[in-house]
Formats: structure tokens, sequence, C-alpha cells
């Protein structure tokens, strides 16, 4: 997980206005939309006198369900600092490929809950605050916990899978995967709100995920990964895209192609003789 520290920054005078297929429903969002907007948020405002576009820096909120998955990474965090906690928790639930060949298939699962150290756990932490918070409050406690599983299993797939033939041997643990998902639901709903890359540069959520999601897919193929489980990180932002898009419903996928391929198809016709024909593109 990069090092990175990130606020969201919404400016208040975008308009936005879109749809997206959210978990378990479709949901409407809009900047302008009075339930989004007047839900209770900690900000600080800086306004601009000459009646210019206002910044506004986000406090992120921490929300139930966050709050609960914070906890409970924290928890089992703590006693892996004693040796003996650490071997017995890394042996039986850290994802090591080897093991869920094996049998061990609940490592999918459960290697999404331990951290290697101190700024493996808050990292993961901050960035799950940064960004999960407003997802929970557009999805629900349990729909943000559902996208977090499920993300997080992606994650442990793609890890099992390359490390059969990577790495067979090696454990990977951490949330990362979750957290990937996080990043690309954030990215997709909240597109053009501006987010803070190392408290310096400021971009479009769109563009911080992309970034993120690039970064994982360079190191993944790199000579030297740094011990970090990129695959990890990919897995659980294509899995993230995919449940968001419903991409797995087959018949929605179909439709959706061959809408887009009819749509191209589509004349353009202005009444004049002389036009000559012409193809919405």
């Amino acid at each position: 997980m990069l090092p990175v520290s990130v606020f969201a920054v919404a400016h208040q005078d975008a308009k936005r206005r879109g749809s997206i297929q959210g978990v378990g429903r479709a949901i409407l969002f809009s900047d302008e939309n009075p339930a989004w907007s007047e839900r209770p948020m900690s900000y600080y405002r800086q306004g601009s006198s000459g009646g210019g576009g206002r910044v506004t820096i986000g406090i992120p909120p921490v929300t139930p369900m966050l709050r609960m998955i914070i906890i409970v990474n924290v928890v089992i965090f703590l006693p892996m600092q004693l040796v003996p906690v650490r071997e017995f928790l890394l042996n039986w639930f850290a994802l090591t490929p080897s093991k869920v060949q094996s049998g061990f298939v609940w490592q999918i699962a459960t290697y999404m809950g331990l951290h290697a150290g101190l700024g493996h756990i808050f990292f993961n932490m901050l960035l799950l605050w940064m960004f999960g918070g407003e997802l929970e409050r557009l999805w629900g406690p349990r729909a943000f916990l559902r996208y977090y599983l499920v993300c997080g299993l992606g994650g442990g797939v793609a890890i099992f899978l390359q490390g059969l033939f990577r790495a067979p041997e090696v454990p990977t643990l951490g949330a990362s995967g979750a957290l990937y998902g996080m990043i690309m639901a954030y990215g997709l709903l909240f597109s053009e709100r501006r987010v803070l890359f190392m408290m310096m540069f400021p971009m479009k959520a769109k563009t911080f995920a992309m970034i993120f999601f690039f970064f994982a897919l360079y190191y993944n193929f790199a000579s030297d990964s740094g011990g970090v489980s990129h695959i990890g990180h990919l897995g659980g932002a294509l899995t993230g895209l995919i449940f968001l898009k419903r991409a797995w419903r087959i018949d929605r996928l179909y439709k959706e192609v061959r809408w887009r391929i009819q749509r191209r198809r589509f004349k353009v016709m202005t009444g004049k003789k002389d036009d000559t024909d012409r193809w919405v593109n």
C-alpha cells in the first residue's frame, strides 16, 4: 500500500448528474441532490468573497460499519505482537497458496484481517477511513460490508492464482485488496470530486483511482515488488469494478454491448436533400 495521505476536496459549484449501478440497486447521485448534500459532515470551508467557486476540504465521516471494521482489524493486530500468537495466526489465517491448495481455503478470506506491522495497518485503516465513510453513507452498512468483503475475496483469489506459479510458500496478509476496491468505487461514484494526493497534488477522484490501479499493474510485473502483493491490489480493484458494473450478469453485459453497437449505427437526418449519409459515432 502506498504511504499517502488523502483528503476529499469537494467543489460546491460543480454540477454533475448521473446514475450508476450500485451494490444491489441503482443509485442516483448528484452534487445538488438535497438527500446527499444535507447529510451532516464535518467540513472546513474556505470561501471566496468574489462569489467564485468555494472549495470545501472535508473530514471523512466515521460511520458505524467503518468503525467496526477498523476495531476488528486493530483487535486482531494487537495480540499479533506476541510471537506465539503471531506464528499461529500467520500459519492458519494468512494466505499461503500452497496451503490453500491443500485445503486451507478459508485463508482466501481471513488474510485480509491480518497486518504485518504498525505502518501496514495504519495506512490501510487511513485509506479505509478516507474513502469508506462516504461509501457507507451512500450504500448503507450492510451493502458497504458486502462490497468490502467481496473485494477482499477477489484480491485473495488473485493472490492464490498467481502465487501458485510465483511463490506458493509465501504468505500474504493485509486488507489492501478490499481497500483498492474502495478506491475504485470512490473513483466511479465521485469521479469529479477532488482529492489531494500526498497532501500536495489535487486531482479528480477518477484520476486518483487510475493512478493507484496502474501503479499496482506496473509493480506487479516489475522485477522487485518490494514485498508488496500488487496482484492482490489489482484483484480487489477489478473485483470492485465488476461488482459495481454488475458485469457478472451475462445477460446484462450482452444487452449493454448490443446497445452500444446499435447506437453506432444511428443515422443523422437533417431534412436536406443534398445530405450524404452520416452516422452517429
